[in-house]
C-alpha cells in the first residue's frame, strides 16, 4: 500500500487568501517529502484556518501540474508540525505566537514539562500553574495560543477525516471553538439542528465512523426529532400523526443504513423523549417542542386579547356620519358590505378581515385608519408626533407588503420582524420581544404568517391595543408550518367579515373574476380565449422555455422591464422549472455576450450586475426578508478589496445589502421564482406556466395565487389538463393544533367553539374526545361510545359542563366580566 503523498515545510510567503472559503495559495520551503519532488520549494493550494509564515506543516495531497502556473502541490488536509527538540520547544514558546513570554521562561517551561510539553498544555493547561513566577495572565497567553496554533489545526484537520470540506469545518469550529471535537463526538447529531446544510443522513454517517450503533438510542431519537421538524417544514404540518411519524423515522433510519429496525424500539424512544419532555404528545399528536409551545402561546394570547369587552363603544351615529364625510372627501362610495365591515372593525378589539382580489380590502383597511384618528381625536400627520409615539402601527411580512401598505395608507409600515426588534430566527430566538406601543395595529397579508412568527407577533401586542388582521384566506398559506389565518378564522369568538363582492374591475379586467371564478373550483368557459389584459398559450413542457423567451421580448419591445414582468412557476427542476427559466431569462434581459460586464460565477449560477434577485432567508439585522426582491447594483472582486473576498452589493428597495462569497447562498436569480415566494408581491405582468410536469403542485390556492399577483397583464400558458387539474384539487388543509389550543384556552368544550357569531350562524356541535394514543400497544383502544348530546336547550347541566355558551340571546355588549366585582 502506497502511503499518501505528504510535503513538509516551512510557509515563506502567503500569494492569496480567501477568507470566505479560507483558499489560500503559499510557498513552501520543502524539508521532507515522501514524493518524487526534489526542488527546494513549492507552491502549496487547498483551503486551510489560520497559516503563520514562518512555521511548519504537513501537507497531505497530490502534486499537480496547473496548466497556467505549473507544478504544485494540491493539499486536502494538513497539520502544522509540532517543535521535536527541546531547543526548538524553547525557540518556538519564546516566538512571536507567545507575546510577553521570553526565553528564559520558556526555558523554564520546557524543563518542568519535558518535550512534550505541547500535548502537556493542551491536555492539562492547570499545569502551568507549576512553572515559578509564571502569572496568570502569562498562562492564559500560552493557553490561548496554544489552543488557536495548535488546537484549531488538530479540529479542523479532523473534521476533514470525518467527511466535512473546509468550510463546512470551519463553521462546526467557529461555533464550538475548542469543544470542538468533544461535542461532536460525544453527539454527532446535534450537528443536525445547530449547522445548516447538515442533515441527518450527514450527522448520521458521522456517528457510523464513531461507531455509534445503527440500534444506539441516540441515533433513533435523533432521527425522531429531526423527522418531526423535517416534516413540519416541507409539509407545513404542527405535529404527525404517531403512526407516521413512527412510520417516517424507520423508513430514514433504514435509507441511511442498510439495517433492519425494530418498531417497538423507535416507539419506546418516543415515550422516553415525551416523558423527558423533549418532545410533546397529544393523543395519537406527536409535536416539536417549539411547535407545540408556539400554538399553546397563541392560544393564550388569543384568551388574553379576548379578555376585554366585547365591544368598543363608540357612538353609532358617529361613525355613520364620518364614512359619509370620508365618501365626500376621497369622491368616491363604499360599498354596503364595505360599510358593515368598517363598522364592526372599529367597534372590535380584535377583528379579522378577509377578501380575494378586488373586494376593496385596501379601500376598508384606508377607511379603518381615518375612523379610528376622527374618533380618537388623532392627527394622522407623523411629524405632529415629534418624540410621541405614533398611535397607528402598521405591519406586513414582508418588505414588499410593508411597502404596499405605505403606499395606499401614506402612513409608515414595517415588516413584522423590524416592528418587533426581532434579530434572529423566531423559531430559536430566546430574546425577550418589547411590548407594542400604540391604539391600533393593522397587519396586511396575514395568510403569510406562520405559527412561530404569530406566536412572537401576539405575545408583543398589549391587552388594550386594537388589532385588525387582514388577508385572503383562499391563497396559499405560510411557507413556515401553520395555517394561522385559516384556523383563527374559525373561531367565533373572533368577530371577522370577508368581502365578497367585486369592486376593482377597471376597463373591463378578466383577471379578478378569473381568479373568483378559480377560488370557487370553477374554470372559465373563456378560459383559452384570449382577453385585453390575460392571453392563453398552448404548449407542453419542452415547449414552455422557449415560447416564454417569445412573450418576453416582445414585451420588452412594448417598454416592459425585467422588474415589470414576473415568471411563476410551481417547481425548480425540469425543463419547465424555475431554474431553467432563470437561466434563459438572465440572457434575455441581462446578456455578457461581449464579456466586458462585471460577473461571477457560483456553483452552477453567474450573477451579474443588473441581474433580479431574490432573498431566501430572513435576515433582520439587515431589514431584508425572505421573499423580498433586489438587484444587484455592484460586484466587488476579491483582488479589489482589503477582505480579498468577492461581494455582491444588492439594493432591496431603500435597503443595500453587501454579501461576500460565502453568504450567497441566500440570494438566488428572480426573473422566476416560485409561488409561494411571491406572495405579498404584485407586479405589471404575470407569466405562469402550469405543465403537467409539475404535477405534485397542481393545486386551487397555488394557482389562484399565481393569477392574484398580477396588476395589469397575466399570460398563462401550458396544457389546459394541468390548470383544470389544478382548480379541481382543492389540497388538503394543513395539520395542526391551533384549533384545539384557542378553545382550550377560552374555554370552550372539545376545541368546538360553542358560541354566537356575528353573524348569527348555527351553533357547532362538539366532537367527542378521542382516545389517548398509547405507543407500543398492540391492541388500539375502541373509540369512545359517549355522544355528544343533539339537544341544545340551555340548562344549568351544560353550563357547568361547558357545552355551551351562558351568554346565548344576550346582548353582545355584555360579557360575564361586566358582572365581576
Amino acid at each position: 500500500m502506497i502511503d499518501k503523498p505528504y510535503i513538509n515545510g516551512s510557509v515563506q510567503a502567503v500569494f492569496f487568501q480567501n477568507p470566505a472559503n479560507f483558499y489560500k495559495v503559499m510557498l513552501i520551503a520543502v524539508e521532507e517529502t515522501n514524493s518524487r519532488y526534489e526542488e527546494p520549494e513549492i507552491v502549496v493550494t487547498g483551503s486551510f484556518g489560520d497559516i503563520l509564515e514562518g512555521e511548519t506543516y504537513q501537507f497531505f495531497g497530490d502534486i499537480v501540474d496547473h496548466p497556467r502556473y505549473g507544478r504544485q502541490f494540491q493539499a486536502t488536509t494538513y497539520k502544522k508540525v509540532k517543535p521535536t527538540t527541546e531547543n526548538g520547544l524553547v525557540e518556538y514558546l519564546s516566538g512571536e505566537a507567545f507575546p510577553g513570554i521570553g526565553k528564559k521562561t520558556a526555558e523554564k517551561i520546557v524543563d518542568m514539562l519535558g518535550s512534550d510539553a505541547i500535548e502537556v498544555i493542551m491536555n492539562d493547561p492547570s499545569r502551568l500553574s507549576e512553572i515559578p513566577g509564571l502569572t496568570k495572565k502569562r498562562q492564559q497567553t500560552l493557553q490561548e495560543g496554544i489552543r488557536e496554533n495548535y488546537g484549531m489545526e488538530q479540529m479542523i484537520v479532523s473534521l476533514h477525516e470525518y467527511g466535512f470540506g473546509s468550510q463546512l469545518a470551519m463553521t462546526i469550529y467557529q461555533l464550538y471553538k475548542g469543544e470542538t471535537l468533544e461535542l461532536i463526538e460525544e453527539d454527532p447529531y446535534r450537528l443536525i439542528e445547530d449547522i445548516e446544510g447538515v442533515g441527518f443522513k450527514r450527522a448520521d454517517a458521522l456517528a457510523e465512523r464513531l461507531g455509534i450503533a445503527a440500534d444506539a438510542p441516540v441515533r433513533l431519537r435523533a432521527a425522531i426529532q429531526f423527522e418531526l421538524l423535517q416534516n413540519s417544514m416541507s409539509e407545513g404540518n404542527t405535529y404527525m400523526e404517531a403512526e407516521d411519524l413512527l412510520r417516517e423515522v424507520i423508513e430514514t433510519l433504514e435509507s441511511s443504513r442498510s439495517v433492519e429496525i425494530s418498531p417497538q424500539m423507535v416507539a419506546d424512544q418516543i415515550i422516553q423523549l415525551t416523558e423527558e419532555n423533549k418532545i410533546q404528545q397529544e393523543e395519537t399528536k406527536i409535536f416539536d417542542n417549539s411547535l407545540c409551545f408556539a400554538e399553546m402561546g397563541i392560544g393564550t394570547s388569543i384568551k388574553r386579547l379576548l379578555s376585554r369587552k366585547k365591544r368598543i363603544h363608540y357612538d353609532d351615529e358617529k361613525i355613520t356620519e364620518l364614512i359619509n364625510l370620508l365618501e365626500e372627501s376621497n369622491g368616491m362610495s363604499y360599498g354596503p358590505s364595505q360599510v358593515e365591515a368598517m363598522k364592526e372593525a372599529i367597534c372590535s378589539p380584535l377583528f379579522i378581515l378577509t377578501g380575494g382580489p378586488g373586494t376593496g380590502k385596501t379601500t376598508v383597511v384606508n377607511g379603518i385608519v381615518s375612523l379610528f384618528a376622527a374618533l380618537n381625536d388623532l392627527s394622522l400627520d407623523i411629524n405632529d408626533y415629534h418624540d410621541e409615539v405614533f398611535p397607528i402601527l402598521l405591519a406586513a411580512p414582508t418588505g414588499r407588503a410593508a411597502k404596499r401598505m405605505n403606499e395606499t395608507t401614506g402612513l409608515p409600515a414595517s415588516t413584522i420582524h423590524r416592528m418587533l426588534g426581532l434579530t434572529g430566527l423566531e423559531k430559536n430566538s430566546m430574546e425577550e420581544v418589547q411590548e407594542l406601543e400604540g391604539g391600533i395595529l393593522i397587519v396586511d397579508e396575514m395568510s403569510m404568517v406562520d405559527t412561530w412568527l404569530a406566536n412572537t407577533l401576539l405575545k408583543s401586542i398589549p391587552t388594550n391595543m386594537q388589532v385588525i388582521f387582514v388577508g385572503d384566506k383562499d391563497q396559499l398559506p405560510s411557507v413556515g408550518p401553520g395555517q394561522v389565518l385559516h384556523d383563527l378564522l374559525q373561531v367565533n369568538e373572533i368577530p371577522s367579515r370577508e368581502l365578497t363582492e367585486i369592486y376593482r374591475q377597471g376597463n373591463d379586467s378578466s383577471i379578478i373574476p378569473l381568479a373568483h371564478s378559480i377560488k370557487n373550483g370553477l374554470l372559465p368557459r373563456d378560459f383559452h380565449e384570449n382577453q385585453s389584459d390575460r392571453s392563453f398559450f398552448s404548449c407542453n413542457a419542452y415547449q414552455v422555455e422557449g415560447l416564454i423567451e417569445q412573450i418576453v421580448k416582445k414585451a420588452q419591445i412594448k417598454g416592459f422591464t425585467a422588474q415589470d414582468i414576473q415568471i411563476l412557476a410551481p417547481m425548480y427542476r425540469g425543463v419547465a422549472g424555475i431554474d431553467n427559466l432563470n437561466k434563459m431569462m438572465q440572457e434575455v434581459f441581462n446578456p455578457n455576450e461581449t464579456g466586458t460586464r462585471k460577473e461571477v460565477k457560483w456553483n452552477d449560477k453567474v450573477y451579474r450586475i443588473g441581474d433580479k434577485v431574490l432573498q431566501l432567508v430572513n435576515e433582520p439585522e439587515l431589514n431584508v426578508f425572505n421573499g423580498d426582491m433586489g438587484a444587484i447594483t455592484g460586484i466587488i472582486y476579491a483582488k479589489d478589496n482589503e477582505d480579498k473576498v468577492d461581494k455582491l452589493v444588492i439594493s432591496f428597495d431603500q435597503t443595500e445589502v453587501t454579501y461576500q462569497r460565502s453568504e450567497w447562498n441566500k440570494i438566488t436569480l428572480s426573473y422566476c421564482c416560485s409561488i409561494h415566494k411571491s406572495q405579498g408581491s404584485e407586479f405589471k405582468m404575470v407569466i405562469m406556466p402550469m405543465v403537467q410536469q409539475y404535477f405534485r403542485m397542481l393545486q386551487r390556492n397555488l394557482l389562484y395565487t399565481g393569477i392574484t399577483r398580477s396588476q395589469e397583464k397575466l399570460i398563462l400558458l401550458g396544457e389546459l389538463g394541468a390548470f383544470k387539474r389544478a382548480v379541481e384539487n382543492e389540497g388538503t388543509n394543513r395539520k395542526t393544533y391551533l384549533l384545539k389550543r384557542i378553545s382550550e384556552a377560552i374555554g370552550v368544550v372539545e376545541g368546538s367553539l360553542l358560541s354566537v357569531t356575528y353573524d348569527n350562524e348555527p351553533l357547532q356541535k362538539a366532537e367527542a374526545a378521542k382516545p389517548e394514543f398509547l405507543i407500543g400497544e398492540e391492541d388500539v383502544l375502541a373509540d369512545s361510545e359517549e355522544k355528544v348530546s343533539e339537544s341544545w336547550i340551555l340548562t344549568l347541566d351544560k353550563i357547568e359542563q361547558r357545552m355551551i355558551s351562558p351568554m346565548v340571546g344576550m346582548d353582545e355588549t355584555l360579557t360575564p366580566y361586566d358582572f365581576q366585582t
